[in-house]
C-alpha cells in the first residue's frame, strides 16, 4: 500500500470528514473512490469551470455600476443575466 500526504485547509478537511461520515465513508475510502472514478473517466469525474460571476465582463460591469452609484446615479440593484453554459 502507498501513502499520499496532502495539505488542505483545516475547515475543508473537517467538513469533508463530516460529509464522508454521513455517507458511511472515511477519508481514505472517499479518496480511493475519487481516484478510481478519475481513472474510469480518464479525467476528473465532474466538470470544472469558473463561476461566471468572476468573469472579466461581469467584473467590469460591477465596477461601472459602483462608479455610477458613487457618482449619485445608477440603481441600487440591477439583474445581470448569465448564460449557464
Amino acid at each position: 500500500m502507498a501513502n499520499i500526504n496532502i495539505r488542505i485547509d483545516d475547515n475543508l478537511k473537517k467538513e469533508a470528514e463530516t460529509l464522508f461520515s454521513d455517507l458511511g465513508l472515511n477519508m481514505t475510502t472517499a479518496t480511493t473512490i475519487f481516484l478510481k472514478q478519475c481513472l474510469l473517466c480518464h479525467g476528473l469525474p465532474f466538470e470544472v469551470r469558473m463561476d461566471p460571476f468572476y468573469s472579466a465582463e461581469n467584473q467590469a460591469h460591477l465596477r461601472r455600476a459602483i462608479s455610477d452609484l458613487d457618482a449619485g446615479s445608477g440603481t441600487v440593484h440591477q439583474l445581470v443575466e448569465v448564460d449557464d453554459a
